[in-house]
Protein backbone atom coordinates (compact mmCIF):
# COMPACT_ATOMS: atom_id res chain seq x y z
CA UNK A 1 0.00 0.00 0.00
CA UNK A 2 2.51 2.30 1.15
CA UNK A 3 4.65 2.10 -2.52
CA UNK A 4 1.66 3.59 -4.34
CA UNK A 5 1.30 6.64 -2.17
CA UNK A 6 3.72 9.80 -2.30
CA UNK A 7 4.87 10.47 1.19
CA UNK A 8 3.37 13.83 2.29
CA UNK A 9 2.19 15.65 4.92
CA UNK A 10 -1.48 15.70 3.46
CA UNK A 11 -1.02 11.44 2.71
CA UNK A 12 -0.34 11.20 5.95
CA UNK A 13 -2.70 12.76 7.98
CA UNK A 14 -5.73 10.90 5.38
CA UNK A 15 -3.82 7.53 6.38
CA UNK A 16 -4.25 8.88 10.28
CA UNK A 17 -8.11 9.46 9.53
CA UNK A 18 -8.63 6.47 7.53
CA UNK A 19 -7.08 4.27 10.41
CA UNK A 20 -9.83 6.37 13.47
CA UNK A 21 -12.29 5.39 11.16
CA UNK A 22 -11.23 1.63 10.80
CA UNK A 23 -10.51 1.62 14.59
CA UNK A 24 -14.28 2.72 15.36
CA UNK A 25 -15.79 0.57 12.64
CA UNK A 26 -14.16 -2.30 14.81
CA UNK A 27 -15.22 -1.70 18.12
CA UNK A 28 -18.50 -1.13 16.81
CA UNK A 29 -18.41 -4.73 15.36
CA UNK A 30 -16.96 -5.96 18.27
CA UNK A 31 -19.57 -4.57 20.79
CA UNK A 32 -21.86 -5.84 17.73
CA UNK A 33 -20.53 -9.46 18.66
CA UNK A 34 -20.76 -8.76 22.22
CA UNK A 35 -24.73 -7.86 21.99
CA UNK A 36 -25.07 -10.69 19.76
CA UNK A 37 -23.50 -13.78 21.44
CA UNK A 38 -25.31 -12.33 24.89
CA UNK A 39 -28.54 -12.77 22.67
CA UNK A 40 -27.31 -15.72 21.51
CA UNK A 41 -27.03 -17.26 25.12
CA UNK A 42 -29.97 -15.95 26.46
CA UNK A 43 -32.04 -17.63 23.29
CA UNK A 44 -30.07 -20.81 23.83
CA UNK A 45 -30.99 -20.93 27.41
CA UNK A 46 -34.96 -20.40 26.62
CA UNK A 47 -34.43 -23.46 23.97
CA UNK A 48 -32.69 -25.63 26.62
CA UNK A 49 -35.29 -25.36 29.03
CA UNK A 50 -38.40 -25.81 26.01
CA UNK A 51 -36.24 -28.63 24.94
CA UNK A 52 -35.98 -30.20 28.31
CA UNK A 53 -39.60 -30.20 28.88
CA UNK A 54 -40.51 -31.04 25.34
CA UNK A 55 -39.16 -34.30 25.48
CA UNK A 56 -40.02 -35.05 29.21
CA UNK A 57 -43.80 -34.92 27.55
CA UNK A 58 -42.67 -36.76 24.38
CA UNK A 59 -41.46 -39.64 26.65
CA UNK A 60 -44.99 -39.50 28.89
CA UNK A 61 -46.56 -39.51 25.33
CA UNK A 62 -44.67 -42.40 24.40
CA UNK A 63 -45.70 -44.10 27.49
CA UNK A 64 -49.32 -43.76 27.55
CA UNK A 65 -49.20 -44.08 23.82
CA UNK A 66 -47.87 -47.30 24.63
CA UNK A 67 -50.69 -47.57 27.48
CA UNK A 68 -53.83 -47.06 25.03
CA UNK A 69 -52.74 -49.44 22.55
CA UNK A 70 -51.90 -52.14 24.52
CA UNK A 71 -55.70 -51.14 25.69
CA UNK A 72 -57.36 -50.46 22.40
CA UNK A 73 -54.81 -52.63 20.37
CA UNK A 74 -53.35 -50.52 16.85
CA UNK A 75 -56.68 -50.77 15.05
CA UNK A 76 -58.54 -49.38 17.54
CA UNK A 77 -56.67 -46.14 18.14
CA UNK A 78 -56.56 -45.97 14.01
CA UNK A 79 -59.90 -45.45 14.54
CA UNK A 80 -60.16 -43.20 17.21
CA UNK A 81 -61.89 -40.02 17.05
CA UNK A 82 -59.20 -37.53 16.15
CA UNK A 83 -59.08 -33.79 17.50
CA UNK A 84 -59.77 -31.51 15.17
CA UNK A 85 -57.02 -28.84 13.53
CA UNK A 86 -59.55 -26.97 11.02
CA UNK A 87 -59.89 -24.10 14.30
CA UNK A 88 -55.90 -23.92 15.23
CA UNK A 89 -54.14 -20.33 14.98
CA UNK A 90 -50.54 -19.57 14.96
CA UNK A 91 -49.75 -16.33 16.29
CA UNK A 92 -46.37 -14.49 15.56
CA UNK A 93 -44.82 -11.78 17.09
CA UNK A 94 -41.12 -10.48 15.58
CA UNK A 95 -38.87 -7.85 16.36
CA UNK A 96 -35.58 -6.58 15.36
CA UNK A 97 -32.56 -7.20 17.23
CA UNK A 98 -29.44 -5.52 15.31
CA UNK A 99 -30.72 -6.60 12.22
CA UNK A 100 -31.78 -9.73 13.04
CA UNK A 101 -35.43 -10.61 13.00
CA UNK A 102 -36.41 -12.64 15.66
CA UNK A 103 -39.56 -14.64 16.35
CA UNK A 104 -42.17 -15.82 19.09
CA UNK A 105 -44.78 -18.47 18.42
CA UNK A 106 -47.48 -19.70 20.16
CA UNK A 107 -50.12 -22.13 18.71
CA UNK A 108 -54.30 -22.29 20.25
CA UNK A 109 -55.99 -24.81 19.30
CA UNK A 110 -59.42 -25.03 19.62
CA UNK A 111 -61.27 -27.79 20.15
CA UNK A 112 -64.31 -28.35 17.80
CA UNK A 113 -66.97 -31.11 18.27
CA UNK A 114 -65.36 -34.34 18.31
CA UNK A 115 -67.09 -37.27 17.75
CA UNK A 116 -67.99 -39.99 20.49
CA UNK A 117 -65.39 -43.01 20.99
CA UNK A 118 -66.91 -46.40 20.72
CA UNK A 119 -65.06 -47.56 23.32
CA UNK A 120 -63.47 -44.50 25.69
CA UNK A 121 -60.69 -45.15 27.84
CA UNK A 122 -58.61 -43.69 30.57
CA UNK A 123 -55.61 -44.14 28.58
CA UNK A 124 -56.70 -43.31 25.40
CA UNK A 125 -57.64 -39.52 26.64
CA UNK A 126 -54.79 -38.98 28.44
CA UNK A 127 -52.65 -40.36 25.45
CA UNK A 128 -54.79 -38.03 23.67
CA UNK A 129 -53.99 -35.19 25.85
CA UNK A 130 -50.14 -35.42 26.04
CA UNK A 131 -49.92 -35.03 22.06
CA UNK A 132 -52.14 -32.21 22.56
CA UNK A 133 -49.97 -30.58 24.34
CA UNK A 134 -47.14 -31.70 22.46
CA UNK A 135 -48.71 -29.84 19.14
CA UNK A 136 -48.91 -26.74 21.45
CA UNK A 137 -45.14 -26.80 22.72
CA UNK A 138 -43.64 -27.51 18.80
CA UNK A 139 -44.17 -23.93 17.93
CA UNK A 140 -42.47 -22.45 20.52
CA UNK A 141 -39.30 -24.36 19.97
CA UNK A 142 -39.05 -24.23 16.39
CA UNK A 143 -39.28 -20.41 16.21
CA UNK A 144 -36.40 -20.33 19.24
CA UNK A 145 -34.56 -22.80 16.92
CA UNK A 146 -35.05 -20.08 13.81
CA UNK A 147 -33.57 -17.20 16.06
CA UNK A 148 -30.24 -19.14 16.74
CA UNK A 149 -30.10 -20.14 13.66
CA UNK A 150 -30.28 -16.76 12.46
CA UNK A 151 -28.27 -15.19 15.40
CA UNK A 152 -25.43 -17.50 14.59
CA UNK A 153 -25.09 -16.56 11.19
CA UNK A 154 -25.12 -12.52 12.11
CA UNK A 155 -22.27 -13.66 14.29
CA UNK A 156 -19.96 -15.57 11.78
CA UNK A 157 -20.86 -12.41 9.69
CA UNK A 158 -19.88 -9.96 12.10
CA UNK A 159 -16.64 -11.77 13.21
CA UNK A 160 -15.38 -12.37 9.80
CA UNK A 161 -15.52 -8.27 9.29
CA UNK A 162 -14.05 -7.63 12.58
CA UNK A 163 -11.23 -9.87 12.11
CA UNK A 164 -11.08 -8.25 8.53
CA UNK A 165 -10.29 -5.27 10.06
CA UNK A 166 -8.39 -6.73 12.92
CA UNK A 167 -5.99 -8.33 11.20
CA UNK A 168 -5.91 -7.30 7.70
CA UNK A 169 -6.70 -3.80 7.27
CA UNK A 170 -5.46 -2.28 10.35
CA UNK A 171 -2.00 -3.66 10.37
CA UNK A 172 -1.49 -2.53 6.46
CA UNK A 173 -2.26 0.95 7.79
CA UNK A 174 -0.43 1.03 10.24
CA UNK A 175 2.51 -0.24 8.12
CA UNK A 176 1.58 2.32 5.46
CA UNK A 177 1.34 5.27 8.11
CA UNK A 178 5.43 3.96 9.49
CA UNK A 179 6.57 3.83 6.51
CA UNK A 180 5.00 7.25 5.74
CA UNK A 181 6.20 8.84 8.60
CA UNK A 182 9.54 7.17 7.98
CA UNK A 183 9.97 8.67 3.90
CA UNK A 184 8.70 12.29 5.35
CA UNK A 185 11.46 11.65 8.14
CA UNK A 186 13.99 11.11 5.67
CA UNK A 187 12.97 14.11 3.36
CA UNK A 188 13.05 16.29 6.04
CA UNK A 189 16.86 15.23 6.87
CA UNK A 190 17.62 15.70 3.05
CA UNK A 191 16.66 19.05 2.96
CA UNK A 192 17.98 20.19 5.95
CA UNK A 193 21.50 18.56 4.91
CA UNK A 194 20.85 20.17 1.34
CA UNK A 195 20.56 23.67 2.88
CA UNK A 196 23.70 23.25 5.34
CA UNK A 197 25.54 22.72 2.02
CA UNK A 198 24.24 25.33 -0.03
CA UNK A 199 24.59 27.73 3.29
CA UNK A 200 28.31 26.65 3.56
CA UNK A 201 28.95 27.38 -0.05
CA UNK A 202 27.81 30.84 0.33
Amino acid sequence: MAEQLVATASVLMELREERQVVKDGYRFLDEKRLLLAAEILRQLAVYEQLQRDYLRLHREAATALAQAAARHGLQGLQVYPARQLERAKMQQQRRRFLGVQLVECTLTLHDGTTPAAVDPSPEARRCAHLFHELTLRSPPLAAISGNLERLFEEYRHTERRARALEDVLLPELEQALSEIALRLEEQDQEEAVRVRLDYGKR
